[in-house]
């Protein structure tokens, strides 16, 4: 069964592409436009604090993965602590609205490589905090796929699970 959706995952990300061009248009993984991550009332995500799951070439840790914050893993952790990160999940940050207000860190643009190890550390994707499937950026599709690390593929066998069959 991982197999079939692997190829499925993989076959997706071969069909719709993720060229990029002066015009270009970050898609999400259903290959529509990127949906922002972050909204009104909680806390302004993204690599550029633009609210939706882009970078730009220096950010080495391609925060593609929109995760919601305010959900729990299985075991009761969110991601920071899983992931032995200080507790940033739990702070607050410049609104998405107004920058000069606080609020709540909720959805998050997460470090796609850190989300294959959350992936791996919580038990597995059934194990994991809810995930904003249209906000979640196709470039970690495509990262994932050219992978050969395991994890790099349960993350992207998750994401179709998560994604794609719901």
């Amino acid at each position: 069964m991982k197999i079939i959706v692997l190829l499925q995952a993989l076959l997706f990300v071969i069909r719709h592409g993720t060229a990029v061009a002066d015009d270009y248009v970050p898609k999400n993984v259903y290959g529509d436009t990127l949906q922002p991550c972050s909204s009104d009332g909680s806390a302004l995500t993204g690599y550029t604090r633009s609210g939706s799951c882009v970078d730009l070439q220096d950010d080495a840790g391609s925060h593609h993965i929109c995760i919601n914050l305010h959900s729990m893993s299985s075991s009761g952790m969110n991601f920071c602590q899983v992931t032995g990160q200080s507790d940033w999940c739990s702070s607050s940050m410049p609104c998405h609205e107004n920058k000069y207000q606080s609020c709540q860190v909720e959805n998050w643009c997460v470090c796609q490589w850190a989300f294959a190890s959350y992936i791996e550390k919580a038990g597995g994707c059934d194990a994991i905090q809810y995930i904003q499937c249209d906000a979640i950026n196709m470039q970690a599709l495509s990262a994932y796929a050219s992978s050969t690390q395991d994890k790099h593929k349960e993350a992207l066998e998750c994401i179709y699970e998560r994604c794609m069959q719901s």
